[in-house]
């Protein structure tokens, strides 16, 4: 006799993919979780190839883990919220995808973050990682808000905090700014203090090398060295001036998430402060409920400020 379990329906599947990795959930219809998996970058800027490849990665890394056969991935009805495809080529790229689901319903990370966040409720999500963004989702309007990328855009990210602090470190260094203690805590964390060879080592660092650079900033906060304070005064303008776009929409609650949330949470505005919950569930249970709602869902939203004019988050194949 088979030790297989049996296949039941409905199944559903939630997908968080970004550029560094891509986590999925399992779940039957009373959103018991079965099992997760983990896989590569799941962004379809960095190939369709390997976006693919990491979903089916951490797919079926779930239904072993569920101990559910490979075949039952035919039957799946799944909600993947990715980066990137709040760009309507990418977007479009990903439609030609011929899946193995029974349903495939997309959208944006930061939408599925929102979701989640809020457990489909309205309200707003601003993201302080390695980037930054934000969106609100309130009585089917979608407000979308940065995300355009480092270093051109992403003020107040992780990534712009690493840069603004080597800024300062080479102009102290060359006696253009007062001495700042970011220095000290820079070259301690490199093992490097020649100017030119500091310059050098971030001659093609990406942003992820420059978002590890961002607590160094808050450490020297908190000896009070000024450099660092203005810095982060100016990173957390940013995030405020993402949070009052996106009280345009009047959401009721907005949810900070990233690793850089937690630090920059005490130098926001009182207003905004006062309106931060946390959030409810991560992005692949809302992706999830996405897809559960798809049908409730197909017509009824307006995105605001969306690239090319072209709704970024509804993917029905």
């Amino acid at each position: 006799m088979s030790s297989i379990a049996p296949v039941k329906q409905p199944y559903y599947l939630g997908i968080d993919g970004g550029g560094s990795k891509c986590q999925v959930v399992l779940t039957d219809a009373s959103a018991t979780v079965l099992g997760k998996g983990l896989g590569g970058p799941a962004n379809p800027l960095r190939g369709m190839e390997l976006t693919t490849q990491s979903i089916l990665d951490a797919t079926y890394q779930a239904l072993e883990q569920a101990a559910l056969p490979a075949s039952v991935i035919g039957s799946l009805t799944v909600g993947a919220g990715l980066a990137g495809v709040n760009i309507p080529k990418y977007h479009q790229l990903f439609s030609t995808w011929q899946h193995p689901f029974a349903a495939l319903h997309l959208t944006s990370d930061l939408h599925a973050a929102c979701i989640g966040a809020h457990q489909g409720r309205d309200g707003a999500v601003i993201i302080c990682g390695t980037g930054s963004c934000g969106l609100a989702a309130v009585k089917g309007q979608v407000l979308e808000v940065g995300g355009h990328g480092f270093p051109y855009g992403d003020s107040g990210s992780g990534a712009w905090f690493g840069l603004q602090l080597l800024q300062r470190v080479l102009r102290s260094k060359d006696g253009l700014l007062a001495p700042t203690r970011m220095t000290e805590l820079l070259q301690q964390a490199l093992g490097i203090t020649d100017t030119v060879a500091l310059a050098t080592h971030f001659m093609h660092a990406s942003a992820t090398e420059y978002a590890r650079l961002a607590p160094l900033v808050f450490d020297a906060a908190e000896q009070q060295d000024v450099q660092a304070l203005q810095i982060i005064a100016e990173g957390a303008s940013h995030v405020n001036a993402i949070a009052k776009r996106l009280l345009v929409l009047e959401p009721p609650a907005i949810t900070l998430i990233g690793g850089l949330a937690p630090k920059l949470i005490p130098y926001l505005d009182t207003h905004i402060r006062a309106l931060l919950v946390p959030a409810c569930q991560p992005p692949e249970f809302g992706a999830i409920w996405f897809a559960k709602t798809a049908d409730q869902r197909a017509g009824s939203s307006t995105v605001i400020n969306s690239h090319a004019g072209i709704s970024p988050y509804i993917l029905e194949t």
